[in-house]
């Protein structure tokens, strides 16, 4: 009689879990080197649907990493 093969299931569920994390490193990886150019994306298109135009242009004016360190700033974070 053959024994099934154990843990065969559990190595499966590790490997879903390291793509899953691949592609979110990856993802991350892809938005924090476009992310000033996603930002003037959208505020474009924010723009084009009626919104306040200063928001967008101060929003645009700053790069990714002023508006980390000003919401850090916003939390008490230490920088």
């Amino acid at each position: 009689m053959k024994h099934p093969v154990r843990g065969k299931s559990g190595q499966s569920m590790v490997e879903y879990i390291i793509i899953v994390v691949v592609v979110a490193i990856a993802a991350l990886a892809i938005f924090g080197v476009f992310s000033d150019t996603i930002r003037s994306k959208l505020g474009g298109a924010v723009n084009e649907l009626g919104a306040d135009q200063s928001k967008v242009d101060d929003a645009l004016s700053k790069s990714s990493v002023d508006t980390i360190k000003d919401i850090d700033a916003d939390v008490g974070g230490d920088s």
